[in-house]
């Protein structure tokens, strides 16, 4: 098992690289995480979804998607409430104490029947915590970290971030205040994104094996296609640098970067695009008017970010991009935005009424208690060309624009294009994942030319080079060595 000194130390990243070594080295390997919380998510195969990383580190194995990777998901809803995903489906809405009082047990039993199943199928689990492994005052109902380890017996790698600093007292200090037995499940650490020569450190690593009698299994380099992998935590889009001037000779794009904005990895793919200029809106700062495009991405709570935009005053800013001719595309809850209202009358989303949204699409939302979580084929009906992707939603939208849909999938009509045919909206997440449709869609917003990216072959290239990377800075055969088999209640 995989825990960090804290959120947001590369566990994510590092799972993905190993499962990629694992599956070289022949091993039946999979990944798997207790209880995740994020609002980036991935439809299976077989229905459900899963935190957004444990998709990658599947892919990363060599597996479809599976529910019992990730059989806990909290998708916070509020600054209070989180909708709770049970083994790929919805469970309830829940606050913190109430989650954290009442429902370990059920949780708990449920994370260790996905484990067991996945014992029986593979050779070796590669288990992901979640935050930080010194969280003491949860540890009497944890179900993440070390709850889960001693449950099953894993041994423990504890994971720094030398990036951010004071890795040495935060994996010293994890083990002072940890419970003792705890401690003892810790069998090595690794310090992670270390920028410059490694070799600089190691009289930091000697201190550390000396404090705790843990052995270092390797300081990692900053790894570049670490951030080139799609990423499951909103924390990455704050680690964007600010954009200054924008370059008008390359298609420029502007995302809103909502409150509870969910899978924007959506985005990936025109971040990669050499001649796409791609900016995340910061809160307090204006939708610039000089780009080619808007898109509007996904959210946990579409009236909630509905309040947000109009908060920040983004909701003039894109009207006024649009009644100027602007093209403006809304993605899954980003779609329900661009509708004349938004109905919810059980309170699915929040509290129940009905809420004006942007009225750029003649279309209306009704929240609805079932959720879809599928993956998807189809077509675009513009472009004609072929569609993969996932739905992840709740909620159904109709209206005169969707008699002209933006797309056919699995043989419905999906999303809506407006009259003039300037605004777009879709419930398909992983729509510019499609390279012949991504680049159709970028000629269309400008006449400079898009180089055809394999979206897919580079995730493929970018986990094979963070696998090589790990095997150049870590004593692998070390750590699987650690490996035992889990001891189940």
């Amino acid at each position: 098992m995989f825990q960090g000194t804290g959120s947001d130390v590369g566990k994510s990243t590092l799972v993905a690289g190993l499962c990629r070594l694992a599956q070289r080295r022949g091993l039946r390997v999979a990944p798997f995480k207790p209880q995740n919380m994020s609002n980036n998510a991935a439809a299976c195969s077989g229905g459900g979804e899963i935190g957004r990383a444990q998709a990658l580190q599947a892919r990363a194995a060599g597996l479809d998607a599976q529910v019992d990777f990730n059989p806990v998901l909290l998708k916070p809803q509020s600054d209070r409430t989180s909708q709770v995903i049970v083994q790929g489906k919805i469970l309830d809405t829940l606050g913190a104490r109430e989650y954290m009082n009442d429902r370990r047990e059920h949780l708990l039993q449920a994370v260790t029947e996905s484990f067991t199943r996945l014992t029986n199928d593979y050779e070796l689990i590669l288990v992901e915590g979640a935050g930080s492994a010194a969280e003491v005052n949860l540890r009497s109902r944890d179900i993440a970290n070390m709850g889960f380890a001693q449950q099953v017996q894993a041994p423990v790698c504890l994971i720094g971030d030398i990036d951010r600093g004071g890795v040495i007292a935060s994996i010293v200090g994890t083990q002072s205040v940890i419970d003792q037995r705890d401690a003892q499940l810790i069998s090595s650490f690794i310090i992670n994104r270390f920028r410059g020569d490694p070799s600089l450190f190691d009289e930091g690593v000697r201190f550390i094996e000396s404090k705790t009698q843990w052995p270092c299994r390797g300081v990692v380099p900053w790894q570049a296609s670490a951030a080139r992998l799609p990423q499951e935590d909103a924390v990455a889009l704050e680690r964007l640098p600010d954009q200054g001037t924008s370059d008008n000779s390359r298609i420029r794009i502007a995302v809103p970067m909502l409150s509870r904005i969910a899978n924007f990895d959506d985005m990936d793919p025109l971040q990669l695009e050499p001649n796409v200029e791609l900016r995340f809106i910061r809160p307090g700062n204006p939708i610039p008017q000089e780009v080619n495009a808007i898109v509007i991405p996904g959210t946990k709570s579409t009236i909630g970010d509905l309040a947000f935009l109009r908060e920040q005053g983004w909701d003039h800013d894109i009207i006024a991009f649009a009644r100027g001719g602007g093209r403006v595309i809304g993605v899954c809850g980003g779609y329900q935005l661009l509708g004349k209202a938004i109905h919810d009358p059980n309170g699915i989303d929040g509290t129940p009424g009905s809420k004006k949204a942007l009225g750029l699409l003649d279309v209306e939302t009704y929240m609805q208690p079932e959720k879809k979580s599928h993956k998807v084929t189809g077509y675009c009906t513009r472009s004609q060309h072929k569609l993969n992707g996932y739905e992840i939603h709740v909620g159904t939208t109709s209206g005169n624009d969707t008699l002209t849909p933006l797309a056919h999938l699995e043989g419905h009509p999906d999303g809506a294009i407006s009259s003039n045919g300037r605004v777009e909206g879709t419930y398909l997440h992983g729509l510019f994942t499609n390279d012949e449709f991504r680049r159709w869609w970028l000629r269309s917003l400008s006449d400079t030319d898009s180089e055809l990216i394999n979206y897919e072959a580079t995730v493929e290239r970018e986990l094979d080079a963070l696998a090589d990377g790990l095997e150049d800075s870590l004593n692998v055969q070390a750590l699987f060595s650690d490996a035992r088999e889990a001891v189940l209640p």
